[in-house]
Parts: C-alpha cells; structure tokens; sequence
C-alpha cells in the first residue's frame, strides 16, 4: 500500500487526483469519493486514513517521525490533500463560476462522468448474489429518496456545524453519497462552503494590508469561528468514517461494492441535467433571502429534455464527454500500472 518509490509524474497526478476531488465534493449531488474509486486509489485512501490511530499517535509523541511519516503513508495522503485544499481555494472557484453561467452543461458532464464510474465498477464487479442485488437496490432507494428531500434552515450552532463537518466530508470516502448535498438539507452549504470561506478570504485579505478591524466585526469573528469548528468536525469525520469503512471493506468487501454501486446509481436523480431551482417563499409567495440577500433553494423541478432545441444535444455532448473522461482515466491508470512493472 505505502509508494515510497513515486515518481514525480505520480506525486504530480495524486495532486491533480486530489484536485478533482476536491472540486467534485464541493458540487451538490457530486461525490469525491467516486473519483478516488475510478482513480483507482480509493481503497488506499481509506486504509491510510485508518492508519491514523492511537499507534500513530504513540509514534509521534515519542518523536519516531520517520517511523510516523511511513506508518500512515503521510506521502500519498500530503499529496492528496494539497491537491483539495488548493482544489478549495482555486478550482472549486472555476467551477462555481461554471456552475452559474453554464450551470446545464455543468451537470450534463457530471452526469455522464457518474454513468461512466457505474460502469467502471459495475464491469469488475462478479459478485452478483441475491444479497448483494438486495443491497444495491437499497443504496439506489437512498440515493434516490436524499435527493427528494427539502433543506432545513440555516444553523450557526457550533455542535451543529460539528455535526454538518462529520457528515458534509462523507462524500470524501463514501462514494456516490454528496456530502455538498447533504450540507444542502442541512440548510447549512452557503454557511458553510460559501460564507465562510469568503469571510476567511477577506480575513487574510485584510491582515496582509494589516489591517485588523476586522477584530471588530462580529458576524466575520462568528463566521470564522464556524468554519474552524467545521475543519474540525470534517477532519474527525473523515478519520472515523476512514476506520468504519476501512473495517466493512476488510470483512464485507463485496457487500460493501454492492452498496456504493447503489449510492452512486441513486445519485443520478440528484445530478440530472435537466431541472429547475425551487426556493423557499414565504406565507406571501415572496421568496426568501439569506443574509447575502440570496434565494434559498429549496429543492429542483425534474423534467424531460425538448429534443426541439439545440442546447438538449449540446448537454447529451457533455453527457458523452463525462463519459469518455472517466474510460480515459480507467484507460490512464491501465497503462501506468503496466508501465511501472
């Protein structure tokens, strides 16, 4: 499991991978964890965030780094997570940007890449018992049914935004299941992927300019507080979710297949191309606003494309393009695998 002998080119691509990631959880109905499994490292991530654990622990407080940095594979997952956290200053933003002005196209291509990743795993799958057709049923009817329900409210209650980190990083290692989404009927996703990050965003803006009123600024120390609580939450999150998966996958590791090939099936419903944003109104039919005076979605008008105009084959482009992008990346990590023997 350990690549202690990488090559550039692999430190250079694990960044690009962790990229990906980053910038497919950020997405609502888009799990990062589905890029790790059709990169073919997802098993590795969850083994190596398992390794963070009380003998990790015991190795670094008695300053045995070397023997720390190798025991939880600190290499792969540095790399990995440089790639997110760049991924959530900077592609995440590109995307965003996409997401508003060609916001059709957007989820044509990550609808595609989703068919693309069902087949990927679907074709090596060969464990197609009764139990295990039982148990993708299940995860397509929860896929299916989260994305029926209407968000909640906004809540800044730091327990709360504990919570919503725990659960908002799921999407990171439990492939097909959105963590963004789920942030969504929370009520908490501009809170906490948008406010907050802004809020950090002018925060070293100011303290470069040395400028430090923002000390002052109650709602700016309220936001930063929340999205630290959240980084806390989402790092605990995503090691104990890591140790309960890294468990199921030793024990029932076709069962467990089984289930993310439902999750990510069921999540088409999430990510279909064709849907129209319903906010919340109040009793007067006015719709209501947050604190940055934005609409609050409340959840999406499906409909079936109009085969009469152009932008319908434009998007089953980008349908097709997701899914060539993901038999490229099976086809890439082939021939590295083969390369590196």
């Amino acid at each position: 499991m350990q690549q202690s002998t990488r090559t550039f080119s692999d430190k250079f691509f694990l960044v690009i991978k962790g990229l990906a990631m980053g910038a497919a959880n950020k997405v609502p109905g888009v799990s990062g964890g589905v890029v790790a499994f059709v990169a073919g490292f997802y098993e590795e991530f969850i083994y190596s965030l398992q390794k963070i654990n009380l003998k990790a622990f015991k190795l670094f407080i008695n300053f045995r780094f070397k023997s720390f940095w190798r025991y939880i594979n600190a290499r792969f997952l540095g790399l990995l997570i440089s790639g997110m956290l760049i991924s959530y200053f900077s592609v995440s933003k590109i995307l965003d940007y996409f997401i508003v002005h060609y916001e059709l196209y957007v989820w044509a291509a990550f609808f595609g890449m989703i068919i693309g990743s069902i087949y990927y795993i679907v074709k090596d799958f060969d464990d197609w018992s009764r139990r295990n057709i039982i148990f993708i049923l299940l995860g397509i009817i929860v896929g299916v049914s989260i994305s029926l329900l209407s968000p909640a409210k906004e809540n800044d209650n730091l327990l709360f935004v504990f919570i919503c980190g725990i659960i908002g990083v799921s999407g990171m290692t439990l492939p097909g299941l959105s963590g963004s989404f789920i942030l969504i009927l929370l009520g908490n996703y501009v809170l906490l992927l948008v406010d907050s990050v802004n809020a950090l965003y002018d925060t070293m803006a100011d303290i470069i300019q040395w400028d430090f009123s923002f000390i002052d600024n109650p709602r700016r120390i309220r936001l930063l507080q929340v999205l630290i609580v959240f980084s806390i939450g989402s790092l605990t999150g995503l090691i104990t979710l890591s140790h309960f998966l890294g468990y199921v996958l030793k024990r029932y590791k076709s069962t467990t297949f089984a289930v993310i090939i439902g999750f990510i099936t069921g999540s088409l419903g999430v990510v279909w191309p064709w849907k129209h944003k319903i906010y919340k109104t109040d009793t007067s039919g006015n719709i209501q606003l947050d604190a940055l005076k934005s609409p609050i979605l409340d959840n999406y008008d499906r409909y079936f494309p109009d085969p009469t105009i152009l932008q319908t084959y434009i998007a089953l482009f980008y349908i097709l393009l997701g899914i060539a992008l993901v038999l490229w990346l099976e086809w890439y990590g082939k021939r590295t695998i083969k390369t590196s023997k």
